[in-house]
């Protein structure tokens, strides 16, 4: 069973409990936000003050690469990055109750990030350029790098034994996984330079009050700029590269970028494609992940999958995206 699933300990109770040991008051709120991963909610103290709270789940990370977690948001704070960093509460920003790990951040709001908006995404363009200057001055010691076997292979095993996997289709499932694997693996490279990511700059990752704030580094870690990159270009080839062009033109007028890492962004929305359905499943025996994805246990889902890893193995035969450096 997961260990996830005790998150069912954390009752209101615990949570008020944890809170009062780092000297804030509830006065009213605790609503919970949405995050399936861990456990969030928004509170106000007695002041008034709103904050969100942060509930890591259990043996995910350990508390050193939490900690560099936090410490590469406040780097990107001193370097005048927009980033939502947590706060220091009785002098550290990592706090522990009742075996869980919790942090505190002030509530931060902001309007949905326009993916059809180019001048905001010359704006992301420029920050990403910025989170990377800060990430390049070092590198996580305790936090992991970006690899075949995190994202493919334990994936891999995770789903050719799950039980949601209807089985009648386990094989033909682990066929189309091995042979986007096979892909993959002649497509990647290391022939790039790791630095601190935020690790999932999706949209979604991304609020906007009078320029971009960038939110949830809990999948920080090593790997290649264009990780944090690629997931904010969407269309067809052509508007790709027009989206490329504009990002790319803003990112370096902070950081350099090599342009061979574009060769990288095929088989990372297949690495990501892979580790998030395996990433779901892992975690089915928390109650959260049910109630979000009841299409887990649907055979045409899994009849979809299949489908779409061969067509993302299709995609990884083709030449790389091409671009006329400008930058």
């Amino acid at each position: 069973m997961d260990a996830a699933f005790n998150f069912q300990t954390l009752n209101p109770d615990a949570i008020l409990d944890a809170l009062w040991e780092t000297g804030l008051r509830v006065e009213s709120g605790l609503t919970a936000l949405n995050s399936y991963e861990n456990r969030v909610y928004q509170f106000s103290d007695e002041d008034r003050q709103r904050y969100v709270v942060k509930f890591y789940r259990p043996q995910r990370w350990s508390a050193v690469q939490i900690e560099e977690e936090h410490q590469f948001t406040h780097d990107l704070l001193t370097d005048e990055v927009p980033v939502a960093a947590p706060l220091a509460l009785q002098g550290k920003t990592l706090h522990t109750h009742g075996g869980f790990f919790f942090t505190v951040f002030p509530s931060l709001g902001g309007r949905q990030y326009e993916t059809d908006n180019d001048e905001q995404l010359e704006w992301v363009g420029r920050f990403l350029g910025r989170i990377h200057q800060t990430g390049r001055k070092q590198r996580f010691q305790h936090r992991p790098t970006m690899d075949l076997d995190e994202y493919l292979h334990q994936p891999r095993a995770e789903l050719a034994s799950n039980e949601l996997v209807p089985a009648s289709l386990r094989t033909a499932l682990t066929e189309a996984l091995d042979n986007l694997g096979r892909a993959l693996q002649q497509r990647w490279h290391r022939e790039w330079q790791p630095l601190r990511l935020h690790g999932d700059c999706h949209p979604g990752n991304i609020l906007w009050r009078d320029g971009p704030l960038f939110v949830d580094l809990d999948d920080a870690r090593n790997g290649p700029a264009v990780q944090d990159l690629w997931m904010l270009v969407n269309g067809d080839r052509q508007e790709q590269r027009i989206q490329w062009d504009i990002l790319l033109e803003a990112y370096t007028e902070f950081s350099d970028f090599d342009i061979n890492e574009l060769s990288l962004i095929e088989p990372l929305r297949a690495m990501r494609m892979v580790y998030y359905l395996a990433w779901v499943a892992r975690r089915w025996q928390d109650p959260a992940f049910p109630r979000a994805f009841p299409w887990m246990t649907d055979e045409d889902f899994w009849r979809r999958q299949i489908s779409q890893f061969t067509e993302q193995e299709k995609l990884l035969q083709e030449p790389p995206l091409q671009l006329t450096p400008q930058f």
